[in-house]
Formats: C-alpha cells, structure tokens, sequence
C-alpha cells in the first residue's frame, strides 16, 4: 500500500498500515486532510483553531500555511495539477492556491448567493461551513462546493463567479465525489441520504432502494467501476459520530443499495466510517477499530500490523482519509 494520511480527532495517523503508524499533529482538532498522488510527500490538514496545516515531508514537520475563518474544514487537492489546492472553512469561505499552498486567494461571491440566508451548522446554529469541494475531472474550473447545512453549489470557472442551489439537490451535503471515466457525474452523501448527478450538479436522482439508513456520511467510487459506490450511514447525527452508536456501510453495484459489513467491525459501537477510494484499486475504510480494505465492498481485511490491534488512544470518530 502506498502513504496513508488518517485522520482522527485529535491527531494525524501516517504509514500504510502494515507496518504500523507515525503520530503527527498530536493534540490538534482535526477537521479534515488531503493528499495528491504526485506529492505523495505533501498533504494538507484543517483544524479548528490553528488553521491549515502542510507537511512537504510525509509528517515529519509541519507548518500552518492558511489562516482563516475559525476552522478549515475542507481541503482539496486537484487530480489534475498537484498544485492547485482548494481550502474550505467556517464561516463559509472558499479559498484557492495555485503554488502547493504557499498564497491562498479567497474566491468571491459565496456568500452572496440566495440561499445564503437559509444555511446554518445545527449544532453550532449561528455558522455555516464548507464541508467539501470536489472538481470536475474533465474540467478543472468546474468546482463543486457542499455547504454545511444549506446548499450545493457550483462554479464553471474557478470561482470567480457561483451558481446557486439547484431545485432538487441536497442541502445537507457531507461528502461529494466524481469519477474521471463518467465526468460529468457528481454523488453526494448528504443527511437525507444519497444523491446522484450526470450533468455537472444541475439535476439530481435520489437512488436509495435497499439504503435502509439514511443519514448518510462517507462517500468512496471504486476508481476503476463509475457504478461500483459505498457509503456509510446511520439511522440520525447522535448514532453516525459516536463510538457507541450504530453505523453502516453499503455498497451499491447497480441500482440497488446492500450492506457491505463482512468482516467489518460493528454495526452496534461503530461511529460513521470514512471511506476512499484505492489507487491500487479497491476501498479503503477508516473507522473507529482500525483501517479496513476492500477490493468491491463484498468483504473486508484489517489493515494493520498482524501482531497489535487498534491502540486505545486511536479508538475516536474519524475526521478525514487521504491515499496516495
């Protein structure tokens, strides 16, 4: 396996697993990190309070290299140019570097748009936040951004300008993702369950035969199969981010939802997974008992020295998982 960059609550898991993993950021609150496969060795973290933070050495040292809004809590690094990254933050910002993060720009104009005055963060009901941006894989400019809790919105050219909410889509968007060989798809999972786009964000379908859980949180597509997708869900927020609650994951190969469990801890004391796709191929699951690996969703193996299992101290409700 390549370089794995785990993200929990209060630090940052980086190895492979096998051979066990180096502690870095330790006593930060993670929100989120991400990595781009040709910087393997470069990979980006938020935070609440201590802005977002870079590493160009695989986590041997780090450095704060954005400083803004009250917590970093999306960032993203383009598959097309390693050094295009793209931060989101609370209260809702989208910022964007062209140079591996060194100056950052604010895009204009989110705020601005309609629905802005309907977006609000529940349990901190007073703010909103970015909670992910993903990109188009045929056109970089096209920028995809999910507003914890109120919208989905987009921009076609980099984020000079916004498009706002469409009739249709989810406005309680956790974790979106598309797929280089079906480009002008989008999937969201979302808190009123999973959503589907084939025209850039513009109309959505709702395909949730068999998805009996449908507060939805992690997200993954199999890198090789546009139609092969998991998610994990919960029956409500209380069961996905605890580690006593009751959370599932589920594979969905056509047009119907089954549980992908096989092998993997839970449901019963499992916090939402957060779930990525393999370059190698397959899945990747990153829980509250450890990393587990997938080839399609049918069954799962631990990912992690033979001879320990998951320490006590890394038993919290993931933030964040990067592959590369």
């Amino acid at each position: 396996m390549d370089t794995v960059y785990a993200a929990l609550g209060d630090r940052i898991l980086v190895g492979d697993g096998g051979n066990g993993w180096d502690n870095c950021l330790l006593g930060h609150d993670i929100e989120c990190v991400a990595a781009g496969a040709a910087e393997p060795n470069r990979a980006f973290v938020g935070t609440a309070g201590t802005g977002l933070q870079r590493t160009t050495d695989s986590g041997a040292t780090w450095a704060e290299v954005l400083d803004a809004g009250d917590r970093v809590t999306s960032v993203t690094v383009s598959p097309q140019d390693a050094d295009v990254v793209w931060a989101g933050t609370e209260p809702s910002a989208v910022y964007r570097s062209a140079d591996g993060g060194e100056t950052w720009t604010e895009r204009p104009g989110l705020t601005e748009l309609d629905s802005a005055s309907r977006w609000s963060f529940p349990p901190r009901p007073h703010t909103n936040h970015v909670r992910w941006i993903a990109l188009a894989p045929d056109d970089p400019e096209q920028v995809y951004v999910a507003i914890e809790a109120g919208a989905f919105v987009r921009s076609p050219d980099g984020g000079e300008t916004w498009v706002d909410h469409p009739d249709g889509a989810r406005r309680d968007n956790h974790t979106l993702a598309t797929h280089p060989d079906a480009p002008d798809r989008v999937y969201t999972a979302a808190g009123d369950g999973f959503a589907l786009s084939t025209d850039h964000g513009a109309t959505w379908t709702y395909p949730q035969k068999g998805l009996e859980h449908r507060y939805v949180w992690g997200l993954a597509v199999h890198p090789d199969d546009p139609d092969c997708v998991l998610v994990s869900a919960a029956s409500g927020p209380r069961s996905a981010h605890s580690t006593s609650g009751e959370s599932y994951v589920y594979q969905c190969d056509s047009d119907r939802w089954t549980r992908s469990m096989d092998s993997l801890p839970g449901p019963a004391g499992l916090a939402r997974p957060i779930l990525a796709s393999d370059p190698d191929g397959g899945f990747l699951a990153l829980t509250n008992h450890g990393l587990f690996q997938s080839k399609r969703g049918e069954t799962w193996t631990w990912n992690g020295p033979d001879d320990e299992g998951w320490p006590a101290e890394y038993t919290q409700v993931p933030s964040g998982l990067a592959i590369v």
